[in-house]
């Protein structure tokens, strides 16, 4: 079975497809001046557009990991993901504090998904 790749860079790739599954590396936010809302807002973005990319949405969602840098921008970041989610198709989530690798970065995503 191929694995297919996209957005392939030295370090990574945004996206591999393999046998149906879509697994998109960590999303996080571009534009790091944001509070957590505005940087949640925008990775979710990245990850509609990965995954329309890919063939597949947000209602094919497997599984998806959250990393905060601070805990107290849990309810802030859920409000946010509550707004996105799309109503039941609410999928498996794991949401952990976690020092991310530059201090301006509030959140990052990790996204398993089915094609469509």
């Amino acid at each position: 079975m191929d694995i297919k790749r996209l957005h392939v860079g030295k370090t990574l790739s945004e996206a591999a497809i393999h046998n149906g599954t879509i697994y998109l590396a960590g999303q996080i936010a571009e534009e790091t001046t944001q509070n957590i809302e505005g940087q949640t807002r925008e990775v979710l973005g990245h990850v509609d557009r990965l995954l329309a990319e890919a063939g597949s949405d947000k209602t094919r969602i497997l599984m998806c990991q959250i990393f905060i840098s601070d805990v107290k921008d849990f309810n802030e970041m859920n409000m946010v993901w509550n707004e996105w989610v799309a109503a039941g198709n609410s999928p498996p989530r794991a949401t952990v504090q976690a020092k991310l690798v530059r201090p301006e970065l509030l959140v990052e995503m990790v996204v398993t998904a089915a094609q469509k």
